[in-house]
């Protein structure tokens, strides 16, 4: 059996109103640091948008778009993540997983333990992101 790694993780929300406190999850972003992994899975589908707008009519959805597209810039540590995007990955996640008062934030961070991060994160993004089908089948 591989050996377990401890990873941490958040899931990222879109709070269109966040004196209202409601949220839709728009994404996970994994951080095992004994397999320098960081990476991110977010979506922005049709179920999401929907049940976004039904919170916030006037949300501007460009402005969420590229919030979670800079969250995998800055797992990347692309240029493009600017400053951020040069840091060591630690300070990557915990920069992404900060307390923010903003309509794309991050929920507390979680631990576990883990084979392979990115199947880990596959199944944290289905269990926690994923919308299941509108007839309720799989």
């Amino acid at each position: 059996m591989p050996a377990r790694s401890p990873f941490e993780y958040a899931t990222i929300r879109v709070m269109p109103r966040v004196e209202r406190g409601e949220f839709v999850n728009a994404g996970v972003v994994l951080f095992c640091r004994p397999r320098r992994f960081l990476a991110a899975r977010t979506a922005l589908d049709a179920r999401h948008v929907a049940a976004l707008t039904a919170l916030d009519p006037d949300l501007d959805l460009e402005a969420v778009r590229r919030r979670l597209d800079h969250v995998h810039l800055v797992c990347a540590g692309s240029p493009e993540a600017g400053a951020i995007g040069r840091l060591p990955q630690f300070e990557r996640f915990g920069w992404l997983v900060a307390p923010l008062s903003t309509v794309v934030q991050a929920s507390p961070v979680h631990a576990g333990l883990c084979t392979d991060p990115a199947t880990q994160l596959a199944w944290l993004f289905e269990t926690m992101v994923r919308l299941p089908p509108v007839d309720g089948r799989r």
